[in-house]
C-alpha cells in the first residue's frame, strides 16, 4: 500500500494556542505542515505571514512547506527559504519567470513545487514538470477554507498521476479533502493530502486517532 502524506493546513489551526496544536499534530504523526501565504491580490484573502511561519518553525523539526498564493512569488522565495521551508510552491501564472524561480528554490536545497488552480491546464505547465519535486493540485479555487470540492478537477489529477513516473514528482491535492476524497484520490495515484476542516480540524476525535484513520484509508 502506498504511503499517504498527511499535511495539516495550519490556516485551519487554532493560532491562539499554536504550540499545543503543533505538538499534538506532531505526536499524531503528520508528515508536512502546510502553510498558506496569501497577499490579498493574487487571491481575495490574506493569510499566514512571516511571524506565523517563524512561530511554527520554532516548534517543530517536521517538514514545512509554504504555498505562495501571491503575485511575484520570486520576491518571497528568499524570505521563506531563510525561515526554514522544506518545500516552496509557486503559482506559475503569478510569476513572470517561473523557470528561474524554481531553479532558485532548488539552489537553496529546497524542494520546488508548483500549485495548479482548477482552471489551469496541464498543457500550460508541462514545460515545468522536469523542474519540480511536488505538484499541488487545487481542488477548490484558492483563497478560502470551507469551499466545496470541484469534481471536474479529477480528470486533471488522473492525467498528472500518469506523468509521475516520467517526471518523478510527488502529486499532492488541496481543497475540501474529506476522508472519502482521500480514499478516492489515493486510488488515482495521489501521494499527499492537504487536510483542513473537511477531515482533521474541529472534530470530536484526537488528532492521533484521525491521522491514523486517514493513513489507513
Amino acid at each position: 500500500m502506498m504511503k499517504k502524506l498527511i499535511c495539516p493546513s495550519l490556516m485551519c489551526a487554532d493560532f491562539t494556542n499554536i504550540k499545543r496544536e503543533v505538538t499534538e499534530l506532531d505526536k499524531a504523526g503528520i508528515d508536512i505542515f502546510h502553510m498558506d501565504v496569501m497577499d490579498g491580490a493574487f487571491v481575495p484573502n490574506m493569510a499566514l505571514g512571516v511571524e506565523d511561519y517563524k512561530s511554527v518553525r520554532s516548534l517543530t523539526n517536521t517538514s514545512m512547506d509554504v504555498h505562495l498564493m501571491v503575485n511575484n512569488p520570486q520576491n518571497f522565495v528568499p524570505i521563506f527559504a531563510n525561515l526554514g521551508a522544506n518545500i516552496i510552491y509557486i503559482h506559475p501564472e503569478a510569476d513572470p519567470m517561473p523557470t528561474r524561480t524554481l531553479d532558485e528554490i532548488k539552489k537553496d536545497d529546497i524542494h520546488p513545487g508548483i500549485a495548479i488552480n482548477p482552471g489551469t491546464s496541464i498543457a500550460t505547465i508541462k514545460e515545468l514538470l522536469p523542474l519540480v519535486d511536488y505538484i499541488l493540485v487545487m481542488t477548490v479555487n484558492p483563497g478560502f477554507a470551507g469551499q466545496s470540492y470541484l469534481d471536474y478537477v479529477n480528470d486533471k489529477i488522473k492525467d498528472l498521476a500518469g506523468l509521475k513516473e516520467k517526471y518523478q514528482f510527488n502529486l499532492m491535492v488541496d481543497g475540501a479533502i474529506s476522508p472519502e476524497k482521500i480514499k478516492l484520490l489515493s486510488g488515482f495515484g495521489v501521494d499527499g493530502f492537504i487536510v483542513g476542516t473537511s477531515s482533521l480540524f474541529g472534530k470530536d476525535k484526537s488528532y492521533r486517532e484521525i491521522v491514523k484513520e486517514l493513513k489507513e484509508l
